[in-house]
Order: C-alpha cells, then structure tokens, then sequence
C-alpha cells in the first residue's frame, strides 16, 4: 500500500554560516600573501624612503585587509566581534580600492584598476547582504571580493618588475 505523504510543511535546515573548506583555504592562501608582503617589505627596507606616502597608504591598508581576513573567515559568524572586524574590513579595503586610483604605472591607470572599481562597488552589496542575513549572498561577495580584490592584485604585485616583487625576489 501507499503512504500518504504528510501535510506538514518541509522544513528546511537552514544554511549553514560556519566556516567550510573553501574558507580555510582562502584564509590560508591570504596569510600565505601577507607573508610575502612582509617578506618583500623586510628586503627592501633601504628603499623605504624612497617610496611617496600613497604607496604607504595603500600598503597600510592592504596589510591590514589581508591580516583581518583569516580571522573573520574562520570566526564564529553574527557575532558582535564578527561584526566590527567586518566594519574594518570593509573600511580597509575600500581605502586600498580609493588609493589604487592615485598608484599610476606610467601616469596611466592599467588593467588591475579594474579590479577596484569592481570592489568600490562590491563593498556596498557586501555591507546590505550582511545587515539583511542574506548568508548565501554575503558570502558569495566576500569569496569573491578575497579571490579578486586580494588573492588576484595581489598576485599580480609580485611579477613584471613592480616593487614588491623586485625587492622579494631581487
């Protein structure tokens, strides 16, 4: 014989906020970024007064990005400390975004500029997503803002002669 399905409504486990894989690794690969960054900051020390104070802004900013994002990755979400270090976040790598538009190869702006209007405009959603507990989303913007705006630029600081590369690898 057939059962009769129940009436009552499906109830969905909701989505979980925790920390998961992809997470993890994002943190780790982001750690793994600021090391180089400090490393090539400690080599090239005998050049630091050489460098204008938008560079110093924009490292400034970017090392703080980078050290608060494995901590907020990983840490237990909705929380108050959770909150604020996101609020910091959010200020730190829009500076770096702002700032970027003044750091000019050859007087001109090049290709990875786009990546920060791409996070000036990111950053906004990000802040609305988490204020209306849209996880999915919220959490959708932030992989993609570590990917892009961290993980990519900063890749792409260390190659083609630019000044952190050659004082890590010169």
């Amino acid at each position: 014989m057939a059962t009769l399905a129940s009436s009552a409504p499906l109830r969905r486990e909701p989505a979980t906020i925790a920390p998961d894989r992809v997470e993890r690794v994002l943190g780790v690969l982001t750690l793994v970024l600021l090391a180089f960054v400090l490393a090539a900051l400690l080599r090239g020390v005998d050049q630091w007064g050489r460098l204008p104070w938008v560079l110093w802004v924009h490292l400034a900013t970017m090392i703080a990005t980078l050290a608060l994002t494995p901590a907020i990755l990983w840490m237990r979400r909705g929380t108050r400390l959770h909150r604020k270090l996101g609020y910091a976040w959010v200020c730190a790598l829009g500076l770096t975004a702002i700032d970027s538009f003044a750091i000019r190869t050859s007087g001109h702006l090049s290709p990875i500029h786009i990546l920060s209007g791409v996070t000036l405009c990111a950053l906004p959603m990000l802040v609305i997503t988490a204020r209306r507990h849209d996880h999915k989303r919220h959490r959708r913007i932030v992989r993609g803002l570590v990917i892009g705006a961290l993980l990519t630029a900063g890749f792409f600081t260390f190659p083609f002669h630019r000044m952190l590369g050659s004082w890590l690898f010169g």
